[in-house]
């Protein structure tokens, strides 16, 4: 008997009328999968088989506009979800009617989640925002919920297992021989997945609301691309080679494929070889070795308009250039690529928001040091001091966009060329994560500010925790003394300064936590929520509120 061993995650949903979606479910041998909804929409496939694991992306079409539907999934004709007993309400399609002048779209952000533990033991980081996200919808399946979950990097940890995640590798090999308690191949990737979306509230929650993601560097290893030295460095370690395949196979099946459209997916030529072969391992194998060796090969940003939001899904490390004359945050394609969606029907879209795991505007101290230490190392102050950069990149984790100038400035233009002009948009937001703790920045232009008004929002960790010392330095990174040293630092690594200067307008918050954007019209709003524990339960607690467009 066919049973569900993952899922179902309900990805993509249209905003464009077409009355599609895609749900994606993990089985436990090759059956046939099925969503059949209340009101008739309909979609089925066959599994594909990826190193003994059978997956479905299933499309369902015939969804109506302008309502919320239950569904079920089967697996060769049996009901599997919800199951029997679930304690939560159905798991529901809601389909947006776009056209509707009044539609609004809530956007909930963050990253940065290690699993829950198991149901009744204690959580040493405090609640986890998911699963107090997913209590407060299920306690009220009618009010207001986001329309989409974006989950901004580090979805999975490969570096930093759980002690339940430990007991189990060690069921399996030493580990006492290297990676240790990290996770080594495919199969062990595959535990963590069951372990972070098994979890039965957050099961439940991406079952009804949709999500898109992207990676950070926790999802393959703390640092990832850090440096061509970097990874010289790891590719002569002996696990290395299969670390990476595995984590970019795991990616490419868990997260990928489900922020695709169904026509992205219909034209996608490695998903539809691997669907059609029996086993799809060593096609998705030999993919991930390109992509490894070769980031200009694969494309893991993607772009999502829903109704007059855009959104660009920026891949932040697979795509760098890290050639140290060079150094790029996006290669030369995939910044193309950015500044096409980004420009494409100005007009046609009232916010953009452009998503991006690492914080393109950082505490001036820490930008300031990012800035000086890339100089370092690519040789403005001879030999020693570049030694010394590749040394201190490392070990401070300074490989944000402004460790990549040139980027940073692109990127800079960009944002303000797009929010330039009668067509500019109402807003522009850079969302962002990993830095475990939330704030707002906003930006002026030496050169005149756009007409959009631009804001970066950082928000993390949703589940996760951060040294005293971490705080205290991310609040300095703000103050008036710390960006003189930052100038001090700028100035002796010949930097020059930036095109753009910026304040931070709120923050920084601690704690787990989720933001969200409403936008309605050409109005923005904004409001951070932190899970706090009550009792034996937890709620989320509203911490700041704030409109972003005032007079529209």
């Amino acid at each position: 008997m066919t049973g569900l061993r993952l899922g179902p995650l309900l990805r993509y949903v249209d905003w464009d009328g077409g009355g599609t979606a895609t749900v994606w479910i993990e089985a436990d041998r090759p059956c046939t999968a099925e969503v059949r909804c209340e009101d008739g929409a309909y979609g089925t496939t066959r599994t594909f088989q990826i190193s003994g694991h059978h997956y479905a992306l299933i499309t369902v079409t015939g969804l109506t506009p302008g309502t919320a539907t239950p569904y079920e999934v089967l697996l060769d004709d049996r009901r599997v979800w919800p199951p029997e007993d679930s304690p939560f309400p159905p798991s529901t399609i809601r389909t947006p009617d776009a056209s509707s002048p009044g539609t609004e779209l809530r956007v909930s952000f963050g990253s940065c989640r290690w699993a829950s533990p198991p149901h009744g033991e204690p959580d040493p980081v405090g609640p986890d925002a998911l699963d107090t996200l997913a209590t407060r919808i299920s306690a009220d399946p009618d009010a207001v919920r986001p329309d989409v979950l974006l989950l901004l990097g580090d979805q999975v940890y490969a570096d930093e297992t759980s002690k339940k995640t430990q007991h189990w590798l060690a069921q399996r090999r030493d580990l006492s021989e290297p990676p240790g308690e990290e996770v080594a191949d495919y199969q062990e990737y595959t535990h963590l997945y069951d372990e972070s979306w098994g979890d039965p509230q957050v099961r439940w929650l991406l079952s009804t609301v949709p999500s898109s993601m992207i990676f950070d560097d926790h999802d393959l290893v703390d640092d990832w691309n850090t440096s061509a030295a970097w990874v010289a460095d790891m590719r002569v370690k002996p696990w290395w080679q299969e670390r990476v395949l595995s984590g970019l196979m795991s990616y490419w099946v868990y997260q990928h494929l489900g922020n695709l459209s169904p026509a992205e997916l219909a034209t996608d030529e490695l998903y539809a070889a691997i669907r059609a072969d029996p086993d799809g391992t060593d096609l998705l194998r030999r993919f991930a070795s390109e992509a490894d060796r070769d980031p200009a090969c694969a494309r893991w940003s993607y772009r999502r308009d829903f109704g007059r939001t855009r959104l660009l899904m920026v891949d932040s490390r697979a795509a760098r250039v890290l050639e140290e004359q060079h150094r790029a945050m996006l290669d030369d394609g995939e910044a193309l690529w950015v500044r096409e969606q980004a420009l494409d029907g100005r007009g046609s879209y009232d916010h953009l928001l452009v998503g991006t795991s690492l914080p393109w505007l950082l505490p001036p101290l820490i930008h300031d040091v990012e800035s000086w230490d890339s100089a370092l190392s690519r040789g403005e102050r001879g030999a020693r001091w570049a030694r010394f950069g590749e040394w201190l990149r490392r070990a401070a984790d300074l490989e944000h966009w402004a460790a990549f100038p040139d980027s940073f400035e692109k990127l800079a233009a960009l944002i303000s060329e797009a929010g330039s002009g009668p067509e500019a948009p109402a807003t522009v937001c850079v969302l962002s994560g990993d830095v475990h703790h939330a704030y707002v920045a906003e930006p002026s232009w030496r050169a005149g500010d756009p007409d959009a008004r631009v804001l970066q929002l950082t928000c993390s960790p949703v589940h996760n925790s951060i040294p005293a010392s971490m705080r205290f330095g991310f609040r300095f990174g703000w103050s008036r003394l710390s960006r003189y040293l930052g100038k001090a630092l700028a100035r002796h690594g010949r930097v020059p300064d930036p095109s753009v200067n910026w304040r931070k307008t709120g923050g920084p918050w601690f704690g787990n936590q989720l933001m969200t954007l409403t936008m309605r019209g050409r109005s923005a709003e904004l409001r951070l929520d932190h899970a706090r524990a009550r009792g034996e339960t937890a709620e989320l607690v509203t911490v700041h509120e704030r409109t972003l467009t005032p007079g529209h």
